[in-house]
């Protein structure tokens, strides 16, 4: 038994009001620079939907993951190393832009220079690649909202495979419409078939955090690793021409603070934690020959942090004992192996994923007040959920690869948290039966209550910092205080105390702030205009060295 920590996550799927705050704050924070403007390492997504990139689902057509070969080995669904060889510079399985999108912008400079007169002037969308008119037909976010439509719904993967089986499994009808949101991040799995699919292994998965993460140096742009994910959660930069994945904030994990999608969550549903798993087992558990069976699997490999076998295994391998007390208090260890109501997102794409999530419920609820019955009553909660406005089918085929007695437990195991605490809530004798009813006992009904409803922030991310001894295999965290010519700092000469040393991003993003803010020209055209930088560019033409020169090769 070879004992690793692994970072992961847990999302409740009743709470996300679809703000798209995670987002925002995520993109703000990792690719506001050119070359990234379509990029979003976290986006939330309305299901029933196509997702982002367009119908990323459709394992048949893109051919991410894993599979298992005739004699029961795990293959890429990709090929080995001769179908990569003769694929490697045009990739019939991946995604275009088409199916992400065209950045654009807006023709601002026409509203600001048009002459007084009686038509209002318009702004053309301009693309951001080429610098043209363009018109827009498709975003990260165009199903926003419009899960439920005929003309949408019908188009996600998995309705299309319900479809499939049973004509009259899913109705989009206005009585039966149904909608939630799914907040997506790269899954930073324990099996990663983006990191098998690279030529040039520069993707690599740490062993302190099991953070999957692209070494830039050694990136050569082939993109085999786009195809390789099966959850389409690495893009190109078609700047820099490396590929670029979210970090899951790794400079803010390594010192012990959450995600910015984490910090910035308005429903405060994001989870982060520390959980143990034997890394010896990792492929026995991807190669497990019923895809129903790999949850199970799954959870198997997360170890017990209380076993003092497992103790002294992980002490073995030098996991220091503060990481194995975050390991013992982890809200994803709790959701997803103790209390079992989190579930990993297709787990039959065989990669392991470790981000989790909690099915939603409210729904039902919602339609019970409705009409006019007692909606956390636990007799008619219960009996409702066969009736869900959501179809188990539907989650199960998210969740459990298509498991619905999965799912059945899980939502039966959230009803009876309600119902419990409800009677608990409003003074009345607990009902002992109801935690009974779903496995579970009355004092595990209420931690779970806990965690889920009014935990507070040092319980909902229990993280632990980076040890001085692992420094030399972290990446160097830098403060643009420390700078010169940082934000916050006064002008100083070029011989400061930081000069030699590289400038952050940080810093960078400041001045060009400040030169946007500040002059006349154009931006891209100053002293920052070879930086690789979205604010540097407004995306009126294309800036210098985007594109090669065409006139070099005559």
């Amino acid at each position: 038994m070879r004992v690793m920590a692994q970072v992961g996550m847990v999302m409740n799927l009743d709470k996300c009001i679809g703000c798209h705050t995670c987002s925002v704050t995520c993109k703000q924070a990792w690719t506001n620079r050119s070359g990234t403007e379509y990029v979003w390492f976290n986006n939330v997504e309305t299901r029933p939907g196509q997702g982002y990139p367009r119908q990323y689902e459709d394992q048949d057509r893109w051919r991410g993951g894993w599979h298992l070969n005739r004699r029961g080995k795990l293959r890429l669904r990709t090929g080995g190393r001769l179908q990569k060889l003769l694929s490697i510079f045009a990739s019939p399985v991946q995604p275009t832009i088409a199916d992400y999108y065209e950045p654009w912008t807006y023709d601002y400079q026409t509203l600001v220079d048009a002459p007084l007169g009686d038509d209002f002037p318009v702004a053309r969308p301009k693309s951001l690649l080429t610098g043209k008119d363009t018109n827009i037909t498709w975003s990260a976010n165009w199903d926003d909202n419009l899960g439920g439509a005929p003309e949408m719904g019908a188009l996600d993967p998995v309705v299309a495979k319900l479809r499939r089986e049973s004509e009259d499994a899913i109705k989009f009808s206005f009585e039966q419409t149904f909608m939630f949101y799914l907040p997506r991040i790269c899954e930073h799995c324990l099996n990663p078939s983006c990191m098998a699919s690279c030529p040039s292994g520069a993707i690599y998965k740490r062993s302190e955090d099991g953070i999957v993460l692209v070494d830039q140096d050694r990136c050569r742009g082939w993109r085999q690793c786009i195809t390789g994910c099966p959850y389409k959660k690495i893009y190109f930069n078609h700047k820099s021409g490396k590929a670029e994945k979210c970090t899951l904030c790794y400079p803010r994990i390594e010192v012990g603070q959450p995600t910015v999608c984490s910090e910035t969550c308005v429903g405060r549903l994001r989870y982060l934690g520390l959980f143990l798993y034997d890394a010896d087992a990792v492929t026995d558990a991807a190669s497990t020959p019923d895809p129903k069976d790999l949850y199970e699997a799954q959870l198997d490999l997360m170890l017990d942090p209380n076993d003092p076998k497992v103790i002294a295994a992980a002490r073995e391998q030098n996991i220091p004992d503060d990481w194995l007390d975050a390991a013992r208090r982890s809200p994803v260890y709790a959701l997803a192996k103790k209390y079992r109501v989190a579930l990993p997102l297709h787990p039959e794409y065989r990669t392991m994923p470790m981000v989790w999530y909690v099915p939603p419920l409210s729904p039902i609820v919602d339609l019970l007040s409705e009409q006019g019955h007692d909606a956390e009553d636990p007799g008619t909660l219960f009996g409702a959920i066969d009736a869900l406005r959501i179809p188990v089918d539907y989650l199960a085929e998210l969740f459990t690869a298509g498991d619905t007695a999965v799912i059945d437990k899980v939502l039966h195991r959230l009803a009876a948290m309600r119902a419990y605490m409800r009677d608990v809530n409003l003074g009345r004798e607990p009902d002992a039966g109801i935690p009974g009813a779903v496995g579970m006992t009355e004092e595990q009904i209420y931690e779970m209550y806990r965690l889920l409803a009014i935990a507070k922030y040092d319980e909902r991310y229990v993280i632990p910092t980076a040890h001085l001894e692992q420094a030399e295999k972290l990446d160097e965290l830098a403060c643009p205080l420390d700078y010169d010519d940082g934000p916050g700092m006064f002008d100083s000469s070029a011989f400061g105390e930081a000069s030699g040393r590289p400038a952050p991003v940080s810093v960078e993003t400041f001045h060009a702030l400040r030169q946007r803010q500040t002059t006349d020209e154009p931006a891209g055209s100053g002293v920052l205009s070879g930086r690789t930088n979205l604010l540097n560019w407004d995306g009126n033409g294309a800036p210098p060295g985007l594109f090669p020169d065409r006139g070099d090769r005559a």
